[in-house]
């Protein structure tokens, strides 16, 4: 075959959350969709917010000269410079236009940062339960994922962190809101993994860079704060996208912002522009960078996903399930009442319930539901959840 061997190899694993979705369009072809509850994808709920509407409406009607020709391979320096203000106004940190580098969402960051950083063969921790693409990002590099296990809690396990640092190390994935938990991180835990690096990188001479993945971390649930990693870990770099916050998934439009307490911050900042260029991610789109850069302020609509996070919650509690209620972001990742979650996954099937299994995030024995849909859609699932409570739990009340 004239694929190479290691990309068959990927795509006979293939992505879970992918697979679900296909799979739930063929099962609403067959029984309708309005009897089919997709909790596969997460793709954000409504429209995005009224002032990127008219933001983009006014550029289209008054474009700049220079709105769709080429620009710096960074980008406009004007948003640039909009989303240093905003970073250095949330973290504390001096961030400038001149470390931050516009990209196609936050896919791309993570991928030109690691281009930037990782030579063949360079090491890359990546906490369990994760978003199964990173795995690929960090091979695209030519590194090697290294998976380290989350706590009970789905909290930073620093001893485990420590235990799996070698010379190696060059990088660290950080994911809070966490997908596919919802997990936030605390500033003491975040602190506690700058000092384990910092130990490491006294021994070895060597920096060690947290690549921070940011998109949920305005979906913060009241009782929750989002305690951002730049201000406690040193050499950061921060992705970003705003497909969450700003409904615009299909955009494409994010940044990778370097912390200037980073180590080489300068020279990571160049490599990352000229990997933004060669990876052939140059330019993020120009009508979108100059609409979010007056919106890098506007606070996410929580409302629909809080009703469904709460419905959800109160349902699969009373059904039998074990749920640990999510800080952020808008997922469950709910322990599975079968050792095999395929066994749990294929029955909820069965009530028309389509969701990921945990497999596909690196924790087996538990499934993800993404409620990031209409309540509309939490409504009618309820009674598929109280069947499968019934059938697996003998309908504990």
């Amino acid at each position: 075959m004239p694929a190479a061997p290691e990309i068959r190899e990927a795509i006979l694993k293939g992505s879970w959350i992918r697979k679900m979705f296909e799979e739930g369009a063929q099962l609403k072809a067959a029984v309708g969709a309005d009897k089919v509850f997709d909790f596969t994808l997460g793709n954000p709920y409504g429209d995005p917010p009224a002032r990127l509407a008219a933001e983009i409406s006014r550029l289209a009607d008054h474009p700049a000269a220079d709105l769709h020709k080429y620009m710096p391979n960074a980008g406009f320096p004007e948003v640039r410079d909009a989303i240093a203000r905003s970073l250095s106004a949330a973290t504390g940190v001096p961030f400038s236009g001149s470390m931050i580098v516009m990209t196609a969402g936050a896919a791309g960051a993570l991928n030109v940062a690691l281009r930037a950083l990782l030579s063949p063969g360079d090491e890359v921790l990546v906490v369990a339960p994760y978003f199964v693409e990173y795995l690929f990002y960090i091979r695209n590099a030519g590194g090697v994922p290294v998976v380290v296990e989350s706590d009970a809690d789905f909290q930073l396990d620093v001893a485990a962190v420590g235990a799996a640092l070698t010379g190696r190390t060059k990088a660290i994935i950080v994911n809070t809101p966490n997908n596919p938990t919802g997990a936030i991180y605390p500033e003491s835990g975040l602190r506690a993994l700058d000092a384990v690096l910092a130990e490491k990188e006294a021994e070895t001479g060597n920096p060690i860079y947290v690549l921070s993945d940011e998109p949920y971390r305005k979906i913060v649930y009241p009782g929750g704060s989002f305690a951002p990693p730049a201000a406690s870990l040193r050499n950061s770099l921060v992705a970003y996208s705003h497909s969450k916050d700003l409904n615009v998934p299909g955009e494409r439009i994010g940044y990778l912002a370097v912390s200037p307490r980073a180590a080489d911050a300068a020279e990571v900042a160049e490599a990352c522009v000229f990997c933004n260029r060669v990876l052939g991610f140059v330019n993020a789109p120009s009508l979108m960078q100059r609409a979010v850069a007056s919106l890098q302020d506007e606070p996410a609509d929580l409302s629909v996903y809080t009703a469904n996070r709460d419905a959800l919650l109160a349902v699969l509690s009373q059904a039998g399930f074990r749920v640990k209620p999510p800080g952020g972001a808008f997922y469950l990742f709910v322990p599975s009442p079968t050792a095999d979650e395929m066994v749990f996954v294929s029955a909820a099937r069965e009530e028309n319930l389509l969701v990921v299994p945990g497999t596909g995030f690196g924790r087996g024995g538990h499934f993800r539901v993404a409620y990031c849909v209409s309540p509309e859609t939490v409504a009618r699932s309820l009674p598929s959840w109280r069947r499968l409570g019934d059938k697996f739990f003998g309908g504990v009340a």
